[in-house]
Protein backbone atom coordinates (compact mmCIF):
# COMPACT_ATOMS: atom_id res chain seq x y z
CA UNK A 1 0.00 0.00 0.00
CA UNK A 2 2.75 2.74 1.15
CA UNK A 3 4.79 1.54 -2.16
CA UNK A 4 1.70 2.46 -3.98
CA UNK A 5 1.22 5.31 -2.41
CA UNK A 6 4.35 6.55 -2.97
CA UNK A 7 4.85 5.71 -6.84
CA UNK A 8 1.38 7.92 -7.17
CA UNK A 9 3.25 10.52 -5.21
CA UNK A 10 6.33 10.49 -8.01
CA UNK A 11 4.10 9.49 -10.88
CA UNK A 12 2.27 12.99 -10.42
CA UNK A 13 5.61 15.00 -9.72
CA UNK A 14 6.55 14.13 -13.26
CA UNK A 15 3.75 14.72 -14.65
CA UNK A 16 3.72 18.18 -13.56
CA UNK A 17 7.45 18.23 -14.99
CA UNK A 18 5.65 17.65 -18.73
CA UNK A 19 3.50 20.40 -17.98
CA UNK A 20 0.55 18.47 -16.99
CA UNK A 21 -2.48 20.31 -15.47
CA UNK A 22 -3.24 18.43 -12.11
CA UNK A 23 -6.77 17.96 -11.25
CA UNK A 24 -8.09 16.20 -8.25
CA UNK A 25 -11.02 14.63 -9.88
CA UNK A 26 -9.20 13.83 -12.86
CA UNK A 27 -6.62 12.31 -11.18
CA UNK A 28 -8.61 10.22 -8.54
CA UNK A 29 -10.46 8.73 -11.44
CA UNK A 30 -8.03 7.51 -13.01
CA UNK A 31 -5.71 6.38 -10.49
CA UNK A 32 -9.09 4.72 -8.79
CA UNK A 33 -8.67 6.18 -5.30
CA UNK A 34 -10.40 8.99 -3.42
CA UNK A 35 -10.00 13.03 -4.19
CA UNK A 36 -9.10 12.61 -0.36
CA UNK A 37 -5.91 10.20 -1.29
CA UNK A 38 -4.76 12.44 -4.26
CA UNK A 39 -5.13 15.41 -1.72
CA UNK A 40 -3.06 13.75 0.58
CA UNK A 41 -0.87 12.54 -2.17
CA UNK A 42 -0.70 16.37 -3.69
CA UNK A 43 0.26 17.13 0.01
CA UNK A 44 2.79 15.51 0.12
CA UNK A 45 4.71 16.66 -2.67
CA UNK A 46 3.91 20.48 -1.62
CA UNK A 47 5.72 19.33 1.83
CA UNK A 48 8.77 17.72 0.15
CA UNK A 49 9.26 20.77 -2.53
CA UNK A 50 9.06 23.05 1.01
CA UNK A 51 11.27 20.86 2.84
CA UNK A 52 13.76 20.17 0.06
CA UNK A 53 14.32 24.09 -1.49
CA UNK A 54 18.52 23.22 -1.09
CA UNK A 55 17.43 20.76 -3.87
CA UNK A 56 14.83 21.69 -6.01
CA UNK A 57 15.17 25.33 -5.92
CA UNK A 58 12.04 27.72 -5.66
CA UNK A 59 9.59 24.36 -7.07
CA UNK A 60 5.96 24.46 -6.06
CA UNK A 61 2.62 23.25 -6.09
CA UNK A 62 0.55 26.49 -7.18
CA UNK A 63 -3.54 26.36 -7.59
CA UNK A 64 -5.38 27.93 -10.48
CA UNK A 65 -9.15 28.72 -9.26
CA UNK A 66 -9.76 29.39 -12.57
CA UNK A 67 -8.93 26.37 -14.28
CA UNK A 68 -9.37 24.44 -11.04
CA UNK A 69 -6.10 22.33 -11.02
CA UNK A 70 -2.57 22.56 -9.96
CA UNK A 71 0.95 23.42 -12.00
CA UNK A 72 4.17 22.90 -11.04
CA UNK A 73 6.47 25.82 -10.97
CA UNK A 74 9.87 26.08 -11.33
CA UNK A 75 12.57 29.02 -11.33
CA UNK A 76 14.63 27.19 -13.56
CA UNK A 77 11.68 27.27 -15.97
CA UNK A 78 12.16 29.68 -19.25
CA UNK A 79 10.13 32.52 -19.70
CA UNK A 80 8.08 33.00 -22.32
CA UNK A 81 10.74 35.75 -23.72
CA UNK A 82 13.34 33.41 -22.83
CA UNK A 83 12.40 30.79 -24.89
CA UNK A 84 11.04 31.95 -27.55
CA UNK A 85 14.42 34.20 -28.38
CA UNK A 86 16.30 30.56 -28.19
CA UNK A 87 13.28 29.00 -31.01
CA UNK A 88 13.46 32.24 -33.16
CA UNK A 89 17.52 31.63 -33.47
CA UNK A 90 16.76 28.09 -34.10
CA UNK A 91 14.35 28.43 -36.56
CA UNK A 92 16.67 31.29 -38.31
CA UNK A 93 19.39 29.29 -38.45
CA UNK A 94 18.28 26.72 -40.67
CA UNK A 95 20.72 23.99 -39.14
CA UNK A 96 17.89 21.25 -38.46
CA UNK A 97 15.70 19.09 -40.18
CA UNK A 98 11.87 20.23 -39.96
CA UNK A 99 11.32 16.59 -37.48
CA UNK A 100 14.30 17.66 -35.65
CA UNK A 101 13.49 21.42 -35.08
CA UNK A 102 9.65 20.42 -33.93
CA UNK A 103 11.48 17.55 -31.57
CA UNK A 104 13.24 20.77 -30.68
CA UNK A 105 10.76 23.20 -29.66
CA UNK A 106 8.70 20.65 -28.46
CA UNK A 107 11.14 19.84 -25.73
CA UNK A 108 11.85 23.39 -25.38
CA UNK A 109 8.37 24.12 -24.81
CA UNK A 110 8.08 22.26 -20.93
CA UNK A 111 11.00 24.10 -19.63
CA UNK A 112 8.09 26.79 -19.35
CA UNK A 113 4.69 27.14 -17.62
CA UNK A 114 2.26 26.20 -18.96
CA UNK A 115 0.44 29.90 -19.68
CA UNK A 116 4.20 30.59 -21.19
CA UNK A 117 3.95 27.39 -23.22
CA UNK A 118 0.72 28.23 -24.87
CA UNK A 119 1.38 31.63 -25.96
CA UNK A 120 4.80 30.17 -27.34
CA UNK A 121 3.01 27.41 -29.78
CA UNK A 122 0.61 30.38 -30.78
CA UNK A 123 4.42 32.65 -31.32
CA UNK A 124 5.56 29.85 -33.30
CA UNK A 125 3.02 28.06 -35.03
CA UNK A 126 3.16 29.75 -38.25
CA UNK A 127 6.96 30.13 -38.73
CA UNK A 128 7.30 26.17 -37.64
CA UNK A 129 4.48 25.55 -40.47
CA UNK A 130 7.23 27.52 -42.98
CA UNK A 131 10.20 26.38 -42.10
CA UNK A 132 12.44 26.32 -45.14
CA UNK A 133 14.57 23.64 -44.07
CA UNK A 134 18.63 22.99 -45.66
CA UNK A 135 18.38 19.77 -47.32
CA UNK A 136 21.39 17.63 -45.78
CA UNK A 137 23.13 14.32 -46.74
CA UNK A 138 22.94 12.40 -43.55
CA UNK A 139 20.48 11.00 -41.94
CA UNK A 140 20.50 13.31 -39.10
CA UNK A 141 22.64 16.81 -38.46
CA UNK A 142 22.64 16.19 -34.64
CA UNK A 143 23.20 12.75 -34.67
CA UNK A 144 26.73 13.49 -36.39
CA UNK A 145 27.39 16.32 -34.47
CA UNK A 146 27.00 13.95 -31.75
CA UNK A 147 29.44 11.32 -33.37
CA UNK A 148 31.58 13.71 -34.28
CA UNK A 149 32.11 15.69 -30.94
CA UNK A 150 32.55 12.02 -29.33
CA UNK A 151 35.45 11.31 -31.69
CA UNK A 152 36.82 14.83 -30.70
CA UNK A 153 36.81 14.38 -27.50
CA UNK A 154 38.53 10.46 -27.40
CA UNK A 155 40.98 11.89 -30.31
CA UNK A 156 40.05 8.85 -32.61
CA UNK A 157 40.85 9.11 -35.96
CA UNK A 158 37.98 8.69 -38.94
CA UNK A 159 37.33 8.21 -42.17
CA UNK A 160 34.21 10.02 -43.63
CA UNK A 161 32.35 9.63 -46.83
CA UNK A 162 31.95 13.28 -47.89
CA UNK A 163 30.29 15.01 -50.58
CA UNK A 164 31.96 17.91 -52.39
CA UNK A 165 29.80 21.27 -53.65
CA UNK A 166 30.77 19.74 -57.36
CA UNK A 167 28.50 16.42 -55.79
CA UNK A 168 31.54 14.30 -56.11
CA UNK A 169 31.80 11.60 -52.93
CA UNK A 170 34.90 11.18 -51.98
CA UNK A 171 36.63 9.69 -48.76
CA UNK A 172 38.64 11.40 -46.13
CA UNK A 173 40.95 9.99 -43.13
CA UNK A 174 41.23 12.94 -41.09
CA UNK A 175 42.04 13.89 -37.16
CA UNK A 176 38.70 15.95 -36.06
CA UNK A 177 39.52 18.99 -34.17
CA UNK A 178 36.87 20.56 -33.70
CA UNK A 179 32.93 21.94 -34.67
CA UNK A 180 31.77 24.85 -35.53
CA UNK A 181 28.66 26.72 -36.91
CA UNK A 182 28.22 29.36 -39.51
CA UNK A 183 25.39 30.63 -41.86
CA UNK A 184 22.84 27.76 -42.26
CA UNK A 185 25.60 24.99 -41.56
CA UNK A 186 28.05 23.20 -38.79
CA UNK A 187 31.53 22.82 -39.99
CA UNK A 188 34.45 19.44 -39.32
CA UNK A 189 38.06 21.22 -38.72
CA UNK A 190 40.25 18.47 -39.26
CA UNK A 191 43.89 17.51 -40.12
CA UNK A 192 45.21 15.16 -42.56
CA UNK A 193 46.40 11.89 -41.40
CA UNK A 194 49.41 12.65 -44.23
CA UNK A 195 50.19 14.59 -46.90
CA UNK A 196 50.05 18.47 -45.69
CA UNK A 197 49.18 17.79 -41.90
CA UNK A 198 49.35 21.17 -40.45
CA UNK A 199 46.65 22.40 -42.94
CA UNK A 200 43.04 23.01 -41.41
CA UNK A 201 40.28 21.47 -43.13
CA UNK A 202 36.62 22.01 -43.51
CA UNK A 203 34.07 19.56 -44.29
CA UNK A 204 29.95 20.68 -43.71
CA UNK A 205 28.54 18.18 -41.22
CA UNK A 206 25.22 17.95 -43.37
CA UNK A 207 27.37 16.49 -46.43
CA UNK A 208 29.13 13.59 -44.06
CA UNK A 209 27.34 10.74 -45.57
CA UNK A 210 28.96 7.90 -43.49
CA UNK A 211 31.65 8.42 -40.52
CA UNK A 212 34.17 5.12 -39.98
CA UNK A 213 35.47 5.22 -36.71
CA UNK A 214 39.21 3.63 -36.14
CA UNK A 215 40.94 2.40 -32.96
CA UNK A 216 44.09 3.96 -34.04
CA UNK A 217 44.16 7.37 -31.63
CA UNK A 218 45.96 10.40 -31.90
CA UNK A 219 47.79 12.70 -29.65
CA UNK A 220 48.07 16.68 -29.44
CA UNK A 221 51.49 16.36 -31.20
CA UNK A 222 49.74 14.40 -34.11
CA UNK A 223 47.04 17.78 -34.60
CA UNK A 224 48.50 20.96 -34.52
CA UNK A 225 47.27 23.21 -31.37
CA UNK A 226 45.17 26.24 -32.51
CA UNK A 227 43.09 28.74 -30.55
CA UNK A 228 39.52 27.71 -31.32
CA UNK A 229 38.36 31.09 -30.53
CA UNK A 230 40.61 32.97 -32.71
CA UNK A 231 40.00 30.82 -35.69
CA UNK A 232 35.96 31.20 -35.40
CA UNK A 233 37.35 34.68 -35.55
CA UNK A 234 39.18 34.33 -38.43
CA UNK A 235 37.27 31.59 -40.66
CA UNK A 236 34.01 32.79 -40.32
CA UNK A 237 33.59 31.78 -44.39
CA UNK A 238 34.92 28.23 -43.81
CA UNK A 239 36.83 28.25 -46.89
CA UNK A 240 40.10 27.10 -47.27
CA UNK A 241 43.11 29.14 -47.29
CA UNK A 242 46.09 31.27 -46.23
CA UNK A 243 45.77 33.29 -43.03
CA UNK A 244 45.92 36.93 -44.57
CA UNK A 245 45.54 40.50 -43.14
CA UNK A 246 43.55 42.57 -45.95
CA UNK A 247 42.94 46.33 -46.27
CA UNK A 248 39.78 47.88 -47.68
CA UNK A 249 37.89 50.89 -47.71
CA UNK A 250 34.14 50.56 -46.84
CA UNK A 251 31.98 54.07 -48.08
CA UNK A 252 28.41 51.95 -47.42
CA UNK A 253 25.59 52.59 -45.06
CA UNK A 254 26.68 50.94 -41.69
CA UNK A 255 30.34 50.18 -40.97
CA UNK A 256 29.24 48.55 -37.65
CA UNK A 257 27.72 45.84 -39.54
CA UNK A 258 31.08 45.13 -41.40
CA UNK A 259 32.29 45.25 -38.39
CA UNK A 260 29.93 42.69 -36.50
CA UNK A 261 30.69 40.29 -39.64
CA UNK A 262 34.37 40.63 -39.30
CA UNK A 263 34.96 40.04 -35.41
CA UNK A 264 39.14 40.99 -36.24
CA UNK A 265 38.02 44.14 -38.25
CA UNK A 266 38.96 47.33 -37.05
CA UNK A 267 39.19 50.90 -38.44
CA UNK A 268 42.29 52.63 -39.02
CA UNK A 269 41.61 56.00 -40.42
CA UNK A 270 38.20 57.58 -41.11
CA UNK A 271 37.52 60.30 -44.13
CA UNK A 272 33.81 61.93 -43.96
CA UNK A 273 32.17 58.71 -44.75
CA UNK A 274 34.88 56.55 -45.71
CA UNK A 275 36.39 54.53 -43.65
CA UNK A 276 39.68 52.42 -44.39
CA UNK A 277 38.91 48.80 -42.85
CA UNK A 278 41.66 46.20 -41.65
CA UNK A 279 40.92 42.44 -40.80
CA UNK A 280 42.57 39.23 -40.50
CA UNK A 281 41.11 36.46 -41.68
CA UNK A 282 41.81 32.90 -43.46
CA UNK A 283 40.58 31.83 -46.94
CA UNK A 284 39.02 32.91 -49.80
CA UNK A 285 35.86 32.94 -48.17
CA UNK A 286 36.30 37.43 -47.62
CA UNK A 287 36.79 37.44 -51.48
CA UNK A 288 32.94 36.50 -51.96
CA UNK A 289 31.58 38.39 -49.35
CA UNK A 290 33.77 41.86 -50.17
CA UNK A 291 32.64 41.25 -53.93
CA UNK A 292 28.80 41.35 -52.48
CA UNK A 293 29.13 44.88 -51.44
CA UNK A 294 29.35 46.35 -54.98
CA UNK A 295 30.75 49.83 -54.92
CA UNK A 296 30.78 50.47 -51.10
CA UNK A 297 34.00 48.07 -50.98
CA UNK A 298 37.40 48.67 -52.64
CA UNK A 299 40.10 46.39 -51.91
CA UNK A 300 43.68 48.49 -51.00
CA UNK A 301 46.43 45.27 -49.83
CA UNK A 302 48.13 43.03 -49.95
CA UNK A 303 48.76 43.65 -53.93
CA UNK A 304 47.68 39.90 -55.04
CA UNK A 305 44.57 39.39 -53.21
CA UNK A 306 43.79 43.01 -54.91
CA UNK A 307 44.15 42.03 -57.93
CA UNK A 308 42.13 38.43 -57.74
CA UNK A 309 39.19 41.03 -56.95
CA UNK A 310 39.95 42.82 -59.74
CA UNK A 311 39.96 39.94 -62.41
CA UNK A 312 36.48 38.88 -60.94
CA UNK A 313 34.79 41.96 -60.78
CA UNK A 314 36.30 42.54 -64.50
CA UNK A 315 34.71 38.45 -65.29
CA UNK A 316 31.10 39.67 -63.90
CA UNK A 317 31.07 42.70 -65.81
CA UNK A 318 31.94 40.78 -68.99
CA UNK A 319 29.00 38.78 -68.83
CA UNK A 320 27.12 41.93 -69.28
CA UNK A 321 29.64 43.45 -71.37
CA UNK A 322 28.88 40.22 -74.14
CA UNK A 323 24.90 40.49 -74.31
Amino acid sequence: MENTRRDRVLEIFFRGLRGEDLCVQKLADEYEVSTKSITRSLNDLKAFLADHRELVGHTELQYSHRDKCYRLYMDEFLSSKELFAMVEVLIGARAFSKDELLQLTSKLKRFTTPEDRNKLADLIRKELYQYPEVKHDCDSVMDTLWQLMLCISEKREITVEYYRADRALREHRLRPASLMFTDFYFYLIAFNTEGDEDKPLYFRVDRIRHITEHRKKFTTADAPAFDEGLLRQRSLFMWPGKLRTIRFEFTGISVQAVMDKLPTARVIERTGRKYLIEAEVYGDGIKMWLLSQGPWVKVISPEDFRDEVKYRLRKALEQYNNE
